[in-house]
């Protein structure tokens, strides 16, 4: 359905590490068209859905997730590697298909009960999917969903999300 913007993603081998094949998004961004078409499709699912808040994991995840937010009417929580947050934070660590990081959100960006949805550029591995809907958790949100603009079905990341509604709209 949404095969058009594959024209959009750019192969780069051997980046950030040799043997990695990282796709990028950047001529996406670029495009205002298919940028529109990426965040009305990541939208779409969400639609009546209840959403209170939507959460982009750094960084790629906040070019996706604000306008996302505005689609939705509702308003943005940036996840942050660690060190990046001004305020009070809780953390968690994750792994990545070529490393490990921690991801942090203020202690007061989630309020009791409300609806999240969580939003990146890509689901890998899932540990950084898995890591960020556990923040959100922590503090006492539930997640309605994970919204990523593609999925590299090789390395399973949807198996670290059991249970959880995923919605991708490329799959490579």
């Amino acid at each position: 359905m949404h095969d058009g913007l594959k024209a959009f993603i750019r192969d780069v081998p051997d980046f950030p590490t040799q043997g990695i094949l990282f796709r990028d998004i950047t001529p996406l961004l670029r495009d205002a068209a298919a940028l529109r078409q990426t965040v009305d499709a990541l939208a779409a699912p969400f639609r009546g859905h209840g959403v209170d808040v939507v959460a982009g994991v750094e960084s790629r995840g906040f070019l996706f997730g604000a306008p996302l937010a505005l689609a939705l009417g509702v308003g943005f929580i940036p996840i942050r590697k660690r060190g990046k947050l001004p305020s009070a934070t809780i953390r968690r660590s994750y792994a990545l298909e070529y490393g490990a990081n921690e991801l942090e959100i203020h202690s007061d960006a989630v309020h009791r009960g409300e609806r999240v949805l969580l939003v990146d550029d890509v689901l890998a591995t899932g540990g950084t999917a898995a890591a960020s809907a556990e923040l959100v958790e922590e503090l006492g949100g539930h997640v309605v969903g994970l919204a990523f603009v593609l999925e590299l079905a090789e390395l399973a990341g949807r198996a670290r999300l059991p249970g959880r509604e995923v919605v991708t709209l490329l799959t490579y």
